[in-house]
């Protein structure tokens, strides 16, 4: 049973990103609307073969005032807040500094930097005098990042429940809004490319050497991804989008695995419901967690149908940015108020042949239509499960 009460609906007022797609958000969703996959051999030095969501072309060298925390996701952090930075500047002037907060998600922070670093000091016996510690690694460096350049004041933290916690932060986003310790949050997730990731995933026996297939028959497995998203959550504005509930869980099923019902993930869906007062049968469509490995899809299908039924469409659109892990949620909330503002749902590319025991309606082809309301649904090891509800504007 749903424990969830009926919460405040905040507008989704603007929103921006950085992925396999594309450098800035013009870019990622051109190639959403014309299907194309955001996949590409790995970069990395690995002993194996498989296909990553890498950000096409060179990163950026840094703006001065973030030049220390320089790793591969401080670049791609200022990537992706390159296309918000202008309605993060608004907001600032609109509510003041001090009322515009700041919650991001990461699953690794910049490790990448790390890991350079130790292997310099198993190469030549001392850390390189450039690595600090301090400045590149650790999760908050994103959040900081984003402070300096964007200039508010307010409230910041990191939200890291591995692959989530771009997901949850929007309900950090309303805890805030509501207790009125901001009018104004800049919500989020950034995770990049590392081996701790690309090769932690092959060990567990989940990664593709292609691309993935959510929910196909023939799934190999899970392709690993990066990137950083934005969105900006207001007391009052003109919406994109309007947040309506965030429904949160965990079942503490297995480290890795979800439980195979997908209990955590059905309970949820179902508080991100009673929270926005909306009726299962009022769902038009799911952005699935939908990691291309046998068990997830499994899991997260079992969930849809006792939920919602066979008939919601059901996309998952990890098949064009790969898992961006500590990024996905907010990659993926975004792509579902791209479907309300647009009016059409991208294909799941890669689902066909259909799995036959997977009982939901996964859509192989590109369907015009507008959704009044739409489940984005991020899942995590350690069963930490979060469905993100967004509707229509009135």
């Amino acid at each position: 049973m749903s424990l969830a009460m009926r919460v405040t609906p905040y507008p989704i007022t603007a929103y921006g990103l950085a992925c396999g797609l594309g450098r800035d958000t013009a870019a990622v969703l051109e190639r959403l609307r014309a299907g194309e996959r955001g996949l590409s051999p790995v970069p990395l030095d690995v002993p194996f073969a498989t296909v990553t969501g890498t950000l096409p072309g060179e990163l950026p060298e840094l703006d001065s005032r973030i030049a220390q925390h320089d790793s591969r996701l401080a670049r791609i952090t200022q990537l992706g807040f390159a296309s918000i930075a202008d309605e993060v500047a608004r907001a600032v002037s609109q509510w003041g500094p001090a009322r515009v907060a700041c919650v991001l998600g990461t699953s690794t922070g910049g490790i990448w930097a790390t890991e350079v670093a130790h292997a310099a000091h198993h190469r030549e016996g001392t850390l390189p005098k450039t690595f600090d510690y301090a400045a590149q690694h650790p999760f908050h460096i994103t959040t900081d990042i984003c402070q300096k350049l964007g200039g508010f004041e307010g409230p910041r933290y990191i939200v890291s429940t591995a692959c989530s916690s771009s997901g949850k932060v929007f309900a950090s986003a309303r805890r805030l809004l509501d207790a009125g310790l901001a009018d104004a949050v800049l919500v989020g997730g950034a995770d990049a490319l590392c081996h701790t990731t690309v090769r932690g995933f092959f060990s567990l026996g989940v990664m593709a050497e292609g691309p993935c297939m959510p929910f196909s028959a023939d799934r190999p497995g899970m392709n690993i991804g990066e990137g950083a998203a934005f969105a900006l959550v207001e007391r009052s504005g003109v919406p994109r989008a309007t947040l309506l509930g965030v429904g949160e869980s965990s079942d503490a099923y297995h480290p890795s695995s979800p439980h195979p019902e997908g209990r955590g993930a059905l309970a949820a869906m179902q508080d991100a419901l009673a929270q926005g007062g909306v009726a299962a049968s009022e769902v038009d469509y799911v952005n699935a967690h939908g990691t291309g490995t046998k068990h997830n899809d499994s899991a997260e299908s079992c969930a849809v149908e006792a939920l919602l039924g066979r008939e919601v469409p059901v996309v998952s659109t990890k098949g064009y940015t790969g898992h961006t892990l500590g990024a996905c949620g907010a990659v993926e909330a975004i792509f579902g108020i791209v479907a309300i503002e647009e009016g059409f749902l991208p294909a799941s590319v890669g689902s066909t042949p259909r799995d036959p025991e997977i009982p939901i309606r996964v859509l192989a082809e590109r369907l015009d239509m507008t959704p009044r309301y739409v489940l984005s649904n991020s899942f995590a090891f350690g069963g930490n499960n979060c469905s993100v509800l967004l509707g229509r504007p009135e």
